[in-house]
């Protein structure tokens, strides 16, 4: 599309979901490279997440001085995995410093499907706490000497609301890009005490490019739930693209 020009030059490989987030997340003047740099370095940092407490993180990133734009990974209900932690990898190898922070340390399970099980009988994880890891993260990023100070989001599944959320509630987010994330809008869900509102309800913040991405057949966000969403953002006159 047009409207989202591909300013870090269109990487054929990328699957197909990844080249249009890079393309959102470079909209939003985040900087990344015009190519993909083959030089990583990948591992796990430690920061200081919501209330001060140090949570474990995965930061990906490309060699070089920079600066570079960088990207806040929110990772899906299933945990802080191996597939999260290759996205952020993926994103690193097309210029984009990314940092994944674990939201589900403070369980302290065995396994991230342990992890995740212990989150859903709690009701979901707590959105002040999310959004306080989201905000440090972004923090740690902007730290970095080889970050040219902007930052996107980008989630997966619950990670994708949470980025919804982030966007619209968060200052200075520069880009986001929700994949699939269900729970925005009301649809099959209820409000717990975890999470006690609809993301959607706080649409009115947003002022960055967003990004969404669904499937036509998917229950959770079902089409119904997406067309609400962009009702909503359409009234509000946003910046985005489905």
């Amino acid at each position: 599309s047009t409207a989202w020009p591909l300013a870090i030059g269109g990487v054929p490989d990328l699957p197909s979901f990844a080249q249009r987030s890079g393309e959102v997340l470079t909209q939003g003047r985040l900087g990344g490279l015009f190519m993909p740099y083959e030089g990583l370095i990948a591992e796990t940092v430690l920061i200081n997440g919501h209330e001060g407490d140090q949570i474990d993180a995965y930061l990906a990133r490309p060699l070089g001085a920079g600066p570079i734009g960088s990207v806040v990974l929110i990772h899906h209900m299933p945990g802080w995995d191996a597939a999260s932690k290759e996205m952020a990898r993926k994103l690193a190898y097309n210029g984009f410093a990314t940092i994944s922070p674990n939201l589900h340390f403070r369980e302290g399970k065995g396994s991230p499907t342990e992890n995740s099980t212990s989150i859903r009988e709690a009701g979901g994880m707590p959105d002040v706490r999310t959004m306080g890891d989201v905000a440090a993260s972004m923090d740690y990023l902007r730290s970095l000497p080889y970050v040219n100070g902007k930052v996107g989001l980008i989630g997966f599944c619950s990670g994708g609301r949470q980025t919804y959320l982030g966007a619209c509630t968060l200052d200075n987010v520069n880009a986001a890009v929700d994949c699939w994330g269900g729970g925005v809008t009301k649809g099959n869900d209820e409000l717990t005490p975890a999470m006690p509102k609809w993301p959607i309800d706080f649409t009115d913040g947003l002022d960055c490019p967003l990004l969404g991405l669904f499937g036509e057949e998917d229950g959770r966000p079902s089409p119904a739930d997406v067309a609400e969403t962009e009702a909503e953002l359409k009234r509000l006159n946003k910046n985005y693209e489905f």
